[in-house]
């Protein structure tokens, strides 16, 4: 390989180091999606329409019916791709395990923008808080020996 942030495969492809159908980690994303064999071009007329969204990152899939793409999941998700897609005419791959992969892709992607949203907790000072409690509980671990009557050894 000469690249080692890519796999080579064959007619000239090349597709992202990351697997497309796993989740991944941080905001840049490379999936790959797949069309039905039917009708015949579907995967270069979206790459035309996809390639000219900004950001977007487009190149030819592993098969002549996919195409690989890597985007930011704040400014896109899988799900409105496909949704955008599949409202301009295309057809998806609808077997039982894209279905499946698809759907797993979407809760990963949703669940994260979520998280994204949230805002930030303050993790520094967050354990005081069980710490006031602790001590306002009445429990066997509380010393009522005032401290400078206590015998250390």
């Amino acid at each position: 390989m000469s690249d080692t942030s890519h796999r080579r495969f064959g007619r000239e492809h090349i597709a992202p180091k990351h697997p497309p159908f796993v989740p991944q980690p941080g905001l840049q994303k490379h999936r790959e999606l797949r069309f039905n064999e039917t009708p015949p071009g579907q995967s270069e007329r979206a790459s035309a329409l996809l390639a000219a969204l900004e950001g977007m990152q487009v190149a030819p899939g592993p098969d002549a019916n996919s195409l690989c793409i890597s985007y930011e999941v704040t400014h896109y998700t899988f799900h409105g791709l496909e949704r955008a897609l599949e409202a301009q005419g295309f057809h998806l791959d609808n077997s039982l395990y894209m279905k499946f992969v698809r759907a797993l892709l979407h809760f990963c992607e949703s669940t994260q923008l979520r998280n994204l949203r949230q805002p930030e907790r303050l993790i520094k000072n967050s354990h005081q808080v069980y710490v006031q409690a602790w001590e306002q509980h009445a429990h066997g671990d509380h010393d009522e020996t005032p401290p400078e009557l206590r015998e250390y050894k």
